[in-house]
């Protein structure tokens, strides 16, 4: 058995040492939390609710706690470290409002005597969970899934184990049966001894494109149902009547966010060329001004990447690009010798054949692109192989609608920055997976959609 470490991205330097769980003893809690589960699944679901209303009130209190580990561990600036704790509360409090409704029966017209589909639990869920957002992602499949009578196992990142221990503390620390929601702190070759065991009964996945296929290969031999979410490239689409310095402001934020770590992040810019210029200069002055540095500061805006492989793979896609023909407009390079700080990087003159045309950046890499028609942006925006979300923006509500409609993702946003949100329906199409997380969809995921019917 190896050992997991807490690596601080800022100064290289571990701060944090877990010890993997042997295959005897992840049989050992799966069984466990298998008993727990068929308990669970007999409370009123009120009584579940109450456990997530603690855990709301639990991590509001100590949020700070909470973000200093997140900054710690993956380089978040502090303060996104802390919205992303409130993001988490907010989960909690939207599911506590509306679990009891989503999961009542539902009465169907037929001619039976009556007819209705009842909600029932599945049993125990595995879910697979990312660095880059190292609480809000387990938070989301975690909560739904429990309140729905389910018990969870969650094999986190590598490099966020501070994190899982801290989250599985918190549901523990206020009532939560222990077997409910457990950690294992396990590598990736034990995956698929988990997935194969009987008593685990659907996987979610939040991750790559090739972890993706993986588990949904393993899970398909296995016939467990999986729900995957996976990378993107999206499309942040710019016509030529949209208001540029709100645009600009939220191109920043949205391609920016966890230092540009972001499955969701805008990362195609396609602009009208009527107004090409105008938004290339103004992105370029935000862009250089960004205060790079010390994540824990309040001030900074830009932290470093999680670790050294996604520095060093975006290092590489824009180099090979520059290589390629691209146009490098600002940033383009490591900082510092320690740390694994990126400038932001924004990249023009981008062709098929390139890195950062056609996979996944994962980091702070714009890449921007020039078009004169909407014929043009829609063909650019849906030629990729993934389709997670997009935005566009324009004044004129009713063409920005007839391009949503044609844009093959999940979710478009119009006149804002893509995000995840609790009400709304979270996942994608294409190699950006399948299944949805949040709103009503998500909780009814991880459920037996189950008909009765009296003659």
């Amino acid at each position: 058995m190896s050992v997991l470490k807490s690596i601080n991205p800022v100064n290289e330097q571990a701060f944090a040492e877990f010890q993997e769980f042997s295959l005897s003893k992840v049989k050992k809690v799966i069984l466990e939390s298998s008993k727990a589960q068929e308990e669970w699944a007999e409370l009123n679901i009120k009584n579940r609710i109450n456990i997530i209303s603690e855990v709301k009130k639990m991590i509001l209190e100590n949020k700070k706690q909470y973000a200093e580990i997140i900054t710690m561990e993956m380089g978040k600036p502090i303060l996104e470290s802390i919205a992303e704790i409130e993001k988490c509360a907010l989960l909690c409090e939207y599911y506590e409002k509306n679990s009891e409704e989503f999961l009542k029966d539902k009465y169907l017209k037929s001619n039976a005597v009556t007819s209705f589909v009842s909600y029932k639990p599945l049993g125990v869920i595995f879910g697979i969970m990312p660095w880059n957002f190292p609480f809000w992602q387990v938070f989301r499949f975690v909560v739904p899934a429990i309140i729905s009578g389910n018990s969870t196992l969650v094999k986190h990142a590598p490099n966020v184990q501070s994190s899982a221990i801290a989250i599985e503390k918190i549901f523990h620390s206020v009532g939560l049966p222990k077997d409910i929601f457990r950690i294992l702190i396990i590598d990736i070759d034990i995956v698929p001894d988990i997935i194969s065991n009987k008593m685990i009964k659907a996987v979610s996945l939040t991750g790559s494109e090739v972890a993706g296929s993986k588990v949904a290969e393993c899970s398909g031999k296995n016939l467990k149902k999986t729900v995957l979410e996976l990378g993107s490239t999206d499309a942040f689409i710019v016509l030529d009547d949209a208001d540029l310095p709100k645009c600009v402001d939220s191109a920043i934020k949205g391609r920016m966010l966890n230092n540009g770590q972001s499955c969701i992040a805008a990362k195609r810019f396609i602009l009208h060329d009527d107004i090409y210029n105008d938004f290339l200069e103004m992105l370029k002055t935000s862009v250089s001004s960004l205060k790079l540095g010390d994540p824990m500061l309040n001030s900074t805006q830009v932290g470093p990447l999680a670790r050294f492989d996604i520095l060093d793979k975006i290092q590489s896609q824009v180099d090979q690009s520059i290589e390629l023909g691209a146009n490098l407009v600002c940033g383009g390079k490591k900082v510092g010798t320690l740390g694994y700080f990126y400038a932001p990087t924004i990249l023009t003159n981008i062709t098929k054949d390139m890195p950062v045309y056609n996979q996944e950046t994962f980091g702070p890499v714009f890449s921007v692109f020039k078009c004169s028609n909407i014929k043009q942006m829609l063909d650019l925006a849906n030629d990729t192989d993934f389709g997670l979300g997009a935005s566009v923006w324009s004044n004129d509500n009713d063409k920005a609608l007839s391009i949503a409609h044609k844009i093959e993702t999940g979710a478009v946003f119009i006149n804002d920055f893509m995000k995840s949100d609790p009400r709304f329906p979270f996942g994608g199409v294409k190699k950006s997976g399948y299944g949805r997380e949040l709103s009503e969809f998500g909780i009814k995921e991880f459920v037996n959609v189950k008909t009765i019917a009296v003659f």
